[in-house]
């Protein structure tokens, strides 16, 4: 016997009593069948309800051949009136979240003339994919049109139209349908065959965000936030950006401009810090000009100055340029053979008695060594 659907019925009913037509043990608890129930099975991309039944916990729900089997953490007696109790918050979310993908999508297939070809509505974001290249501007134009259907706070239309009439009817399906169809229709934004629970008004999405819209596949995977979830995550970003504001000492709203002159300063500082670099290395050089090796030690440094330190000393002497970076128990470390020749071997030596990572090809070399500054003087003594 199929069970009686309550959330069909009244997607907003919140508790209700059923009799218990079956209890077995199975994955995660038990299983029990009721001759109705309120708890909406998992399906369409949308999850399943949570709750409680007489007090213990429904931790999953789906449906078999119109059947809808809880899974129980306790057993229940079989012939017993039980009370269930749907954990609310849980399902106005997914209501929201699910009929704002309609609105969404509708407006989207309708604009731009795709199809949604997945949807996913996860615990944090609801991912739908479409098989068009819609563009961040097209997206956000249909984010605009959509809050616009949520503002009007027209009612949701639920149908079960005939064969016939269905026949008439131009509404979204992802796949080919059988038997009795259940059309969703949202006033201005979408119709479509849908078997989910739903808000009554578009007004109780309360708004939808598209957080973003990247290639995939043939076409696009949007990830989007409406309602409670949209507030929050709004609320977080805002609370972040008043915060770097204040630290950036403008408003929330001058973030960006705020940010871009630092770059430029920044950008600036390095230039400035780079030429500094280049007249200590070349003076560093100049000291160790026609020798045949040369090893120095410095404060830390980039690896980039590291390198250039190296280059620098390499067109100074003419056998081995080695220099090293940062304090004792960790330097950076950067070779050169001013002559060209395959660095391998030494590296892998240096690395091997040192603790070290890295390495280079022809006749430069590039890693770190964790050393103090005697080991490293005492490994290159050796190599004489």
């Amino acid at each position: 016997m199929e069970t009686e659907k309550l959330y069909y019925a009244d997607a907003f009913m919140r508790t209700f009593t059923a009799t218990v037509l079956t209890c077995e043990p199975g994955k995660g608890g038990y299983l029990v069948t009721l001759d109705r129930t309120a708890f909406y099975p998992e399906g369409g991309g949308q999850p399943a309800d949570h709750g409680t039944l007489n007090g213990a916990a429904v931790t999953d729900v789906h449906e078999k051949d119109g059947v809808v089997v809880h899974t129980v953490e306790k057993a229940v007696e079989i012939g017993e009136n039980v009370t269930g109790a749907i954990d609310w918050a849980r399902r106005f979310d997914h209501m929201q979240q699910h009929s704002g993908e309609h609105i969404l999508s509708g407006i989207l297939c309708h604009d731009y003339h795709c199809d949604n070809v997945g949807f996913h509505l996860g615990a944090d974001t609801v991912t739908i994919d479409y098989n068009a290249d819609i563009t961040w501007e097209q997206a956000l134009a249909a984010e605009r049109k959509a809050n616009e259907v949520i503002w009007a706070d027209a009612p949701v239309e639920i149908t079960f139209p005939s064969p016939a009439e269905l026949e008439e009817l131009n509404y979204r399906s992802k796949k080919a349908l059988t038997g009795q169809v259940r059309i969703v229709t949202f006033p201005a934004a979408d119709c479509c065959a849908c078997c989910g629970t739903h808000v009554l008004r578009a007004g109780q999405v309360g708004l939808v965000k598209v957080l973003s819209c990247q290639k995939f596949r043939e076409g696009v995977r949007m990830e989007i936030l409406c309602g409670g979830r949209a507030l929050a995550y709004l609320g977080r970003v805002y609370d972040q950006a008043r915060s770097v504001g204040q630290h950036l000492s403008v408003k929330p709203d001058a973030i960006l401009p705020a940010l871009e002159r630092l770059e430029e300063e920044q950008a600036a500082l390095k230039a400035r810090e780079a030429a500094m670099e280049d007249q200590l290395f070349r003076r560093i050089a100049a000291e160790h000009a026609g020798e045949t090796d040369a090893l120095v030690f410095q404060p830390a440094l980039r690896p980039d100055s590291v390198r250039r330190l190296a280059d620098a000393l390499g067109h100074a002497c003419t056998g081995l340029a080695a220099v090293f970076a940062g304090e004792d128990g960790h330097w950076n470390y950067a070779l050169l053979r001013a002559d060209g020749a395959d660095i391998a071997p030494l590296v892998k030596a240096l690395n091997g008695a040192l603790q070290g990572r890295g390495g280079g090809r022809g006749g430069f070399a590039q890693g770190s060594v964790q050393a103090d500054e005697a080991s490293i003087r005492a490994f290159f003594n050796n190599l004489s």
